[in-house]
């Protein structure tokens, strides 16, 4: 009996008080009902072996006391790791994006070379991995333990189901099988679809959108903040001198004065997105928002064009300098100069007229409501 004893005292560790006693004295019914069934059937008192080996068929105390704690009984239910395996591969997808932009960025600067690159991008991707996962599995963990799951989880929509259409293609099986036939798997796709079609199998409806960019703001977030352990641009190990301008330091006193304001952006951006996923995709809502925040990011690309540390590189005062500047990009001669600063003119003023567009374009949506 000593043995039974310290299994259900072992049991009884893992109880709540309010429920422990009621629970090990149905237990200890149990487990003697069998033992009296045992000794029945042996035709004499058990050993400790005997005894040892039933209280095994009962269960491991742990287990046995999870029947009867109420509440999720895995980190991640059945119901929600869909979800959380969709949203660690797009995490992933846009972790590896943002790697190559930076080590790419590296490679051009001359800081490293492509060997090194490589060797690091995998490094990187893989700390940032599992840092991604263990943030998106705690994300998981909170949800499960929720009484309400959210609406895009709970009460989702046959168009919604587009973008997880896209997210089955994003695994190493197609991938592989994509590589191994030579392309062949990807080809015959578009072969069974027309354009129009494929185009249309890949629309998402608004609060598919609003998942999706919630996850990758996300990433970004974590990258921006340095809490993402992953290449990144950083200013302070980019060669930086180019044409006898030294980028390093622009870049560093860039990235010190945007800090702050693009943190806030990218916070909001994230609450907007899943504020409008749980609304269900509000196409006036989305409107507003894309409206507000294309007004923020043109301000700030006008910021990098008229005071920032940019600024004395390259800004133009007139549209005839800027067509010269962007000429001389094609059509280069001795007196040329400054190739990386013309490549950026036009970069911020592609910015700004994008997001320009996409102010209109939120307007018009916001008059027409669709």
């Amino acid at each position: 009996m000593d043995l039974v004893e310290s299994y259900l005292k072992a049991v009884a560790a893992q109880l709540p008080k309010a429920t422990r006693e009621d629970i090990v004295a149905e237990l200890r019914d149990e487990i003697m009902g069998r033992l009296e069934a045992l000794e029945a059937r042996l035709g004499r008192a058990p050993s400790d072996d005997e005894v040892e080996a039933l209280l095994r068929e009962v269960g491991h105390p742990l287990t046995v006391a999870a029947r009867y704690r109420s509440g999720p009984q895995a980190l991640i239910g059945p119901e929600l790791y869909p979800w959380w395996l969709f949203a660690v591969k797009t995490a992933l997808l846009v972790m590896v994006c943002v790697t190559l932009i930076g080590l790419a960025a590296r490679v051009l600067a001359g800081d490293i070379y492509a060997g090194q690159a490589i060797g690091q991008a995998f490094a990187s991707l893989f700390s940032g991995a599992v840092s991604v996962i263990g943030i998106v599995t705690l994300i998981g963990f909170v949800l499960e333990r929720q009484e309400k799951k959210p609406d895009f989880i709970a009460r989702w929509r046959v168009k919604d189901l587009g973008l997880f259409e896209l997210g089955g293609d994003i695994d190493a099986e197609t991938w592989g099988q994509r590589l191994a036939r030579g392309g062949a798997t990807l080809r015959e796709g578009a072969a069974a679809k027309s354009g129009p079609a494929v185009r249309r199998s890949a629309e998402m409806s608004p609060a598919a959108r609003a998942v999706s960019s919630a996850i990758a703001w996300g990433v970004l977030l974590l990258w921006w903040t340095g809490l993402l352990p992953m290449a990144s641009i950083r200013p302070e190990e980019l060669a930086g001198v180019v044409d006898g301008v030294d980028y390093g330091r622009i870049l560093v006193q860039v990235v010190d004065a945007a800090y702050w304001p693009v943190t806030l952006f990218v916070v909001a951006r994230i609450l907007f997105d899943l504020t409008r996923a749980a609304s269900g995709g509000n196409v006036r809502l989305t409107a507003l928002g894309d409206m507000a925040f294309g007004a923020a990011a043109a301000w700030g690309v006008a910021w990098l064009w008229f005071w920032s540390p940019l600024t004395p590189v390259i800004w133009v005062g007139t549209v005839t300098e800027f067509a010269e500047r962007a000429r001389a990009l094609f059509h280069p001669t001795a007196d040329d100069a400054g190739g990386l600063a013309a490549i950026l003119m036009i970069i911020v003023v592609w910015a700004f007229l994008a997001e320009i567009w996409r102010i209109l374009r939120a307007a018009g949506r916001l008059v027409v409501g669709r």
